[in-house]
């Protein structure tokens, strides 16, 4: 078996490779940048023919794996390359698997048009072509999402866990991490939600998320191997 993860880590291609990483595998990174067209190559389009990243091609004995969609591919990493043992990242039980995908499909539904939407506004882009008011329209909206998910932590904590769906750090929290990392520039926002920047900050803090980051300054293709 291979595995191979196109994207670079400065993108929702992060999500899989914190997810692979979490998970201590073995695989083949491609850091395609979709700045510089080759998204749009003939060659890629036949792995996605939405010419995006991330997709994630898994070797099996059974046959290849191709798939796209950042969060498609971190849940199938978790599924289908860990192991459900109540101590890494995978779902144990059907509970945590709900947990997983509820809060997946909840990160793209609720938060990530505007987290990117803030990121963008408030950092990334070149100053002159910011438009601060569009930040602050997201960061308003944002403050729905980030009321339900600091009212999901409150009832985490009053059950003595610390995490999204129990006591350990799970691919529910790394799906919403990703997504809500974006959002830090709005740091009022966050100051108003306590329990959920300090949850994210905890997240961000983790070994395979810092990797991640090293990953995002580094060109080339590169090989990862469990330790």
């Amino acid at each position: 078996m291979s595995l191979t993860i196109y994207g670079i880590a400065a993108s929702r291609a992060v999500r899989p490779l914190w997810a692979a990483t979490e998970l201590g595998l073995d695989f083949v990174h491609v850091p395609l940048r979709y700045q510089e067209g080759a998204t749009r190559s003939a060659a890629f389009r036949a792995l996605n023919p939405n010419g995006h990243i991330p997709v994630l091609v898994d070797a099996r004995p059974e046959g290849e794996v191709v798939l796209w969609e950042s969060m498609a591919c971190t849940l199938y990493l978790a599924r289908h390359h860990g192991r459900p043992d109540g101590v890494g990242i995978s779902p144990a039980t059907p509970a945590e698997d709900a947990q997983a995908l509820r809060w997946s499909f909840w990160t793209v539904s609720e938060l990530e048009k505007d987290a990117l939407t803030v990121l963008m506004h408030r950092r990334a882009m070149p100053e002159a072509e910011r438009k601060p008011e569009l930040a602050a329209a997201a960061e308003k909206r944002l403050a729905v999402p980030l009321a339900v998910l600091e009212g999901e932590l409150q009832a985490a904590q009053a059950r003595g866990h610390a995490w999204l769906a129990g006591e350990r750090f799970t691919v529910a929290d790394l799906c919403v991490a990703s997504v809500l990392a974006w959002a830090m520039p709005a740091r009022e926002l966050l100051a108003a939600h306590p329990l959920s920047a300090e949850w994210l900050q905890r997240c961000l803090a983790r070994p395979a998320q810092q990797a991640m980051r090293a990953l995002a300054r580094e060109p080339g293709t590169s090989s990862y191997q469990k330790q």
